[in-house]
This record gives structure tokens, sequence and C-alpha cells, in this order.
């Protein structure tokens, strides 16, 4: 067939090659001779290459690239075409532009639509032999279908799709009539061939970015195509690019309030996708936030997901209004966002810390059916949501929980480890325990060596906090094997935060499961407390809540003397308040070593030791409080909501007194 295709091309001439017998032919590519003596593949002959167009998306013949390696994962806006393409039915495929007959709307929607549906490049070079006429932007359209189908990492999955007569034939007429296309079709075509990995350097990018520039230098193109050209040159040239800060300049003219939603989009795609960082066009930024404000309501899902994640890109921390405008409009999409949507949007409002009652309602009727139909990295990331925010939600762990059984065997082990982290994290424990966790077990098992040595700690810990002790494995991690890989992933060594997980982990095995006969953690491996200020085992007392009792803590016991305050154990745990009695029941002083008979260790539980929309103590809060009574504590609790709702200082100090003496008749003082 190359061989018909040298024979027959009626353009091969200007190409200077030359016709003769040769033998048998690379499958994989197709060299010809040209003028200087070269060797050219026919997709090079196709669009007058000096050299090769297609070497950097061969896999096989990748050469290093620079900024070639870059490449663009986005949705593309859709263009009004001025021009169109013809595909003439003869042996030779063979594209001509005219400005007569374009295609309607109608058609071009179906078009279309009709792409969306294949699921090949094969299937999508059929679809475009079957048509009589398309648009230059529907030419660009299917450049781009074809390197969402291709691209894997910095190359095409199968270069050779670019050796097909109907993309060799395209690309062709797209050069030769590169000054005949609309705006919206030049820049499209531009940016389709750089996620294609063809070469910079080759006629048909040349003539493609010449083009660009003389469009550009008129100042016409609308924001929306000044995006998708600027899309390109990052991909070409990086953030440097001289032609990219020019379309920055014309963007930074233009008034953000005038813009459409698309083209809003289209801007702050384009600043996080690298042009916007550093802090960089701060002022525009934020007229940008000001406008998108006013437009919340118009927007669609895949809107308010591009938006909310390039917010967390560009850390814009000074947008939560915008923020929570988003999330508002989120409630309305949650069951129409697609995987990678839903994925950037929880992502962003664990980023900026917001979370909405009505959008947690949502997420509780959705992901009921999302937990086994949806991408694995989308169930674990509303896992990752529910635990960064500490909503406790039976129902949408509950549906967790029963889809883990069933789909476990293929989620990632980082994936399996980060949603039994946000069971342990909450402290919840679902109806089907048994089989969640006979499931952990069964992974770990199979796949222990597969686990990072950070996410695998994580794991077991988690397991822990809701006592359920992998006694199995522990072994496993207290080796000097396992501590070492631990070491190794920190370049400054095991992280204090590290070590506190392996300290309680150790200290589990030895008071819930007396049974344990294996490995001991080292010394020199264990701290000596889990209260430290980034990773904390432990939940400092809330100061407000600490000095009201502390107060009526004076007036029931008469001293200051009688009772001490944030007390280091020699079990790594911290006491919000010790009290200690003689055998007699007599309260001694903080101070006493001698005589004490039983220690009260009272825990001021704050907000933040429980769920946010519950009295659930958080499981290392409740791990904590597991570990003082077997360590011999009388633990008492003092949560917020029966404390703070009592006004009087009478009624504070009776309270106290009914919790920490309740068969104690007290005196006035």
């Amino acid at each position: 067939m190359a061989l018909n295709l040298i024979l027959r091309y009626p353009l091969l001439g200007p190409f200077g090659i030359q016709r003769f017998l040769v033998g048998p032919l690379c499958p994989s590519r197709l060299r010809v001779s040209s003028g200087s003596d070269q060797s050219l593949c026919m997709v090079c002959l196709c669009t007058s290459a000096s050299r090769c167009i297609w070497r950097q998306g061969c896999s096989k013949l990748q050469m290093d690239s620079g900024t070639r390696s870059l490449s663009t994962i986005t949705r593309e806006p859709s263009f009004i075409a001025s021009s169109s393409v013809g595909l003439h039915k003869d042996s030779i495929l063979w594209f001509q532009l005219t400005q007569l007959h374009l295609p309607s709307a109608a058609e071009e929607q179906t078009f279309r639509k009709r792409m969306e549906t294949c699921s090949s490049s094969w299937q999508i070079l059929k679809l475009l032999r079957s048509v009589e006429m398309i648009s230059d932007t529907m030419a660009a359209a299917v450049l781009h279908h074809v390197a969402d189908l291709e691209q894997e990492g910095g190359a095409l999955r199968d270069p050779t799709v670019l050796e097909k007569d109907t993309i060799r034939a395209l690309c062709f007429q797209l050069e030769q009539d590169s000054t005949r296309l609309s705006d919206a079709g030049l820049v499209s075509t531009l940016l389709a061939c750089t996620r294609l990995y063809l070469d910079p350097w080759s006629t048909l990018m040349v003539r493609l970015m010449s083009e660009s520039q003389v469009r550009l230098d008129r100042g016409e193109m609308t924001v929306e195509q000044l995006c998708t050209l600027g899309q390109a040159m990052l991909a070409m040239e990086g953030p440097g690019s001289v032609m990219l800060e020019q379309v920055m300049e014309q963007i930074q003219r233009q008034e953000p309030a005038q813009w459409s939603l698309a083209g809003l989009v289209a801007v702050y795609q384009l600043l996080q996708d690298g042009v916007g960082g550093d802090g960089r066009h701060r002022d525009l930024l934020n007229a940008m936030h000001t406008h998108a404000m006013t437009i919340t309501s118009r927007m669609d899902p895949a809107a308010v997901s591009r938006l909310l994640n390039a917010l967390v890109t560009l850390n814009q921390m000074q947008a939560i209004p915008l923020v929570i405008s988003l999330c508002k409009q989120a409630v309305r999409h949650v069951s129409y966002f697609t995987d990678e949507e839903l994925t950037h949007v929880l992502g962003a409002l664990m980023h900026f810390g917001h979370s909405d009652h009505y959008f947690v309602k949502a997420m509780e009727r959705h992901v009921p059916s999302l937990a086994f139909t949806s991408h694995p990295e989308t169930v674990t990331k509303v896992m990752q949501f529910f635990s960064h925010r500490n909503i406790l939600s039976p129902t949408v762990l509950d549906a967790v929980a029963e889809s883990f059984v069933y789909r476990a065997d293929d989620y990632s082990t980082s994936q399996v480890a980060r949603q039994i982290m946000a069971f342990g994290k909450l402290g919840y424990l679902p109806p089907n325990a048994g089989q969640v966790f006979g499931k952990v077990e069964t992974i770990l098992h199979k796949s222990f060596s597969h686990f990072q040595p950070q996410m695998l700690l994580n794991l077991l810990h988690a397991c822990t906090l809701v006592q359920r002790f992998p006694v199995n494995f522990v072994s496993k991690v207290f080796s000097s094997f396992f501590l070492q890989q631990l070491q190794a992933e920190e370049d400054a060594g095991i992280d204090q935060a590290v070590l506190a997980q392996l300290t309680q982990l150790y200290m589990t095995v030895k008071l819930e499961c007396p049974f344990y006969e294996g490995l001991k953690l080292l010394p020199k491996y264990r701290v000596k407390s889990f209260l430290m200020s980034s990773g904390s085992l432990e939940t400092p007392a809330n100061p407000h809540l600490y000095s009201l009792v502390k107060s009526s803590l004076v007036d029931l016991l008469g001293d200051r003397m009688y009772f001490g305050s944030r007390v280091l154990t020699p079990y790594c745990y911290t006491l919000d308040v010790e009290i200690k009695l003689n055998e007699e029941g007599y309260v001694l002083p903080a101070s006493y070593t001698d005589e004490v008979y039983k220690r009260i260790a009272l825990c001021i539980d704050g907000r933040k030791r429980f769920t946010t929309n519950g009295r659930q103590l958080l499981g290392r809060e409740a791990i904590k409080q597991r570990h003082l009574r077997l360590l011999g504590y009388e633990v008492v609790q003092i949560p917020h909501y029966e404390f703070e709702k009592l006004q009087k200082k009478t009624s504070r100090v009776e309270y106290l007194h009914h919790k920490i003496f309740p068969h104690t008749y007290r005196l006035n003082w």
C-alpha cells in the first residue's frame, strides 16, 4: 500500500522523491529518500517536513525533547467553523479546503457526538472517511480525539496511527491551506499537533505557528482562542515562550467581566497549567474571581470542577468566598459529575478546608450507587473527604465498606490503605466489619511487599484505632529491614510523627494483645510524647473550655495545688488534668508521688476531639482513653456539649463533683 502511494501520489514531485525498487520495508516506519539524502517517513512526506515529525510520539524512536514532554490534558473549548475540509472518495485520500458548502451546525454536532462514541483511533478514522465534508474545527477535533485515545505518558501508545492514509492526507492539506483556516481551527489544530508530539520543526508545525503569529499580531482573537494558542506554546516552548507572553498581554488587556463562561474557564486553565505560578498575574486572578462569583449559578459540572481544581493548583487561599459559592453550585451537580470531576471537587474542598451541609447530604444520596461503579480513586477520594472533614456519615461509610469487600482486589495498595485509614480516623466500624478486615488481611498476606512502608504503617495503625489488631504483621513492621525502608523514604531520617505511630502500635499490641510474642520495637524508635506540633496522635484541649474547667476545679477542690495540668505520663499520653487520691479516697497534692492509690485522668474533650456532625470521639481520642483505662487510670470525660451549656458557676462545680466523685457527698467550703 505504501509503495502504491509513492507511485501514485500526485504531489510527491515537490518533495524531490525518487522512485526506485526497494526490499522489505520496516512495518513500523516507511522511509524514502529526499533531495538531501535524508531518510524521511511517510508522515514527514505528507507534511513537507525536512525531518521526522513523529519521532517524539514514537516510543521506540523517542529522543530527549526538553519541554516537549509536557502534554496538556484539558477539555478543549468549542469553536465556530468558518471553512471546511472535503474528503474525496477516490482510491487516494485527498482533502481540500473550501469556503463553500460548510457543514450545518446540526451536522457538526452530530459528527462530534458520533466521534465521542469512538473508543479507538481506527473507529475515528473510519468515521472520518464516511463524511462528505467537515469543517476545520471538526478536523482539529479529530486530531484531539486521536490524541486523547493514544496519549500514554510522554508518548503515543501506537505511533503508527500517524502513518494512516487519512491522517497523512489531513495533515498535508492543513499544512498547504494553513492561511485559510479560521482562527479557531488554526489554534486548535496547533494544540492538537503538540498533543500528538509532532516535531515543532516540521513544515506543518512551522506553518501553523507562523500563521498563528500573524493572527496574534492582528489582535483579533477571542479569549478562548488566545488560551488555546497559549496552551500550544506552553507545550512547545514552556512558560518562557515569547509568543506566550504576547498571548498573556492580550488577555490582560481585556476585561474579565466581558468574558463568556467558556473564556473564563479557559484562562483559569491556562494559568493553572504553568502561566500563573509564583504569584504572577495576581491582579488578573482577583478580577477573574470577582467575575466568577457573578456567574457561578450558570456553571455546569465541568466548569465547577475545573475552576476548583485551578484554584487548588494556583493556591488561591484568598478566594474562599468563590470556593463557597462553587461548593453551593456543586450540590446541584453531584450526581452529574464524572469520576475525574468529582475527584477534583473533593480534593479542592479538602484543600480549602470547606464542607457544606447540603453538599454532604447530596453525597449521602449519591455515594451508595457511586461506591460500586465509580473509579477506585474516586471512591477513595470520597472516603478521604469525609475523613479529612471529620464527618461521620454511616450511609457513606457503610456503602463504601460493602463495596470494599467486592472491589478491593482491583484497588491499588494505596487505595486500600487510604480507605481503611478513614474508618480508623473516624473511629467507625461498619456493620460488615468482619468481612472488611478479613479482606484487608487477605490483601496484606498477598501483597504485603507491594505496600509503600509509610502507607503500610498508616494502614496497620488505622486498624488498631478501631480495635482490629494486625498481630500477624506487626513483627514485620518492627523488623530492622522495614525500619530501614522507612528511613530511606525520608532524607533526614524517620519523622517524629512516624515514630509516634510505631510507638503507639507497639503499645497497642503490648496492652491489648498480651499473647503477642513477636519482635519488640527498639527503644531508639520510641517517642516520649504523642503530643507534638504536627502529626500529633492527640488533640490539644480547647483553651477556653480548659480554662473554664480549671477554674471550676479550683472551686471544687479548694486549691489549685490539688490537680495537675497537662501532665505527661510515662506512657507518652498527655493528661488534660490529673487528680491523685490516697487509699482512703482523699485528694493528694499534685506534687505527691508517694501514697498514690488512685489516679483520675480528666479528658476535657472539645469539639475537635469529636466528629463534626455527632458526639462520637475520633479514633485517636478513643484509643487514648482506652489505653489510659488499661494502664490503671480512672478516665472521666468532660465533653464540651455537656459542660458548655452550664452558664452558672455553681452548676459547673456541681457537674464536676458528680462526674469526678459520684459517690461522695460534698461539703460547702
